[in-house]
């Protein structure tokens, strides 16, 4: 079995993002979350280093997802 951990994120967020998983295959917003930390840290692994301009992108996306401000 897997040791997990707590992520704290404002409670404004996460009801945006509870609204926005709805309907999708994600059952709750830990769901969600690492599933793009694993995006993240799977394209770093890929190229060996995640670059600024991927970093943006990445947290550019998260801005049009609305899970950034």
């Amino acid at each position: 079995m897997s040791d997990y951990t707590t992520v704290s994120i404002p409670k404004e967020l996460a009801d945006r993002v509870d609204e926005t998983i709805e309907g999708t295959s994600f059952q709750s917003t830990s769901d969600l979350v690492r599933f793009l930390l694993r995006s993240i840290v799977i394209q770093h692994q890929k190229s060996g280093e995640l670059t600024e301009a991927e970093f943006e992108e990445i947290a550019e996306q998260l801005r049009g997802l609305g899970y950034l401000e």
